[in-house]
C-alpha cells in the first residue's frame, strides 16, 4: 500500500475463541508485510489458531505481562513504518475496517487513526466525548517510538499514543466501524468476576491519564 511496509501486532490472552477469524480477514487485506500475534500467558488453543490462520509470527509469554508489554514485544519484531494493533476479542471485523483504518495513516494525513466499534446508535453519539480508547489504531512508528517505555504498560498503551499524538502535534483521527463488536468480559469469565475487571481497567486507564500528565511536566514526553 503506497510502498510503505505495514504491520498487524496483534496481543490475546486466552481468545481461541475469536483470533481465527480476525487474523483471517487481516490476511485477506493483503496490505501487511507482517502479522505478528503475541499470546500474552494464554493457557488455551490462542497460538495455534493464530498460526493455522496465517500469522506469519506468533509468540508464547509463558505468563501474562499485560497488553502493553505484548505489544512492546510486537514492535520490537518489526521494522515496518506503519502500525496496526488490533484488539483479539473482535467479532465482525472486515477488510474494509481495517483498511478503512489503515489507509489514512499510510497516506500521511494522519499520524494515527482509531476504530470506534460498533456500540449502538446512542452510545455512538456519545462517543466522541469519551476517551479515546480504541484498541484497533494504525499510527506511524515514528509516533510510537516517541513514547517511553515505562508510559507503556498494560492499559497505559492507548492513553500515552494519544497523549503523545496531542503533544507532539501529530494529527490524530476516527473512524467508524459499523457492525463490529467485541466478546465481553463477561461471557469469557462470567459476570462479577468481569465486572471487577472491567471496574479495574477504568481505574488504569485514569491512572494512565495522570501519569503521563506528570511525565509531561518532567519532560518525558
Amino acid at each position: 500500500m503506497n510502498g510503505r511496509s505495514i504491520a498487524a501486532i496483534v496481543a490475546a490472552f486466552n481468545e481461541e475463541k475469536t483470533i481465527g477469524p480476525i487474523i483471517k480477514t487481516l490476511v485477506d487485506t493483503g496490505i501487511f508485510r507482517d502479522i505478528i500475534v503475541i499470546s500474552d500467558g494464554s493457557s488455551d488453543r490462542t497460538s495455534e489458531i493464530a498460526r493455522q490462520n496465517g500469522a506469519s509470527l506468533v509468540h508464547q509469554f509463558p505468563i501474562n505481562r499485560g497488553k502493553g508489554r505484548a505489544v512492546l514485544h510486537g514492535v520490537g519484531h518489526t521494522d515496518a513504518s506503519i502500525l496496526f494493533f488490533c484488539d483479539a476479542d473482535l467479532k465482525g471485523l472486515t477488510v474494509e475496517h481495517v483498511k478503512n483504518i489503515v489507509e489514512p495513516v499510510v497516506r500521511g494525513d494522519l499520524a494515527m487513526n482509531v476504530g470506534i466499534r460498533d456500540r449502538g446508535a446512542l452510545m455512538m453519539k456519545i462517543t466522541p466525548h469519551l476517551p479515546l480508547i480504541g484498541g484497533e489504531r494504525s499510527l506511524s512508528r515514528n509516533l510510537f517510538e516517541k513514547i517511553p517505555e515505562k508510559y507503556l504498560n498494560g492499559f497505559m498503551l492507548e492513553t500515552s499514543l494519544n497523549y503523545a499524538c496531542s503533544v507532539h502535534g501529530m494529527r490524530i483521527g476516527t473512524t467508524e466501524m459499523p457492525g463490529l463488536t467485541m466478546r465481553k468480559k463477561m461471557q469469557k469469565v462470567g459476570f462479577w468476576r468481569g465486572l471487577m475487571q472491567y471496574i479495574g481497567m477504568g481505574f488504569q486507564m485514569a491512572a494512565a491519564a495522570i501519569a503521563v500528565r506528570i511525565g509531561r511536566l518532567k519532560g518525558d514526553f
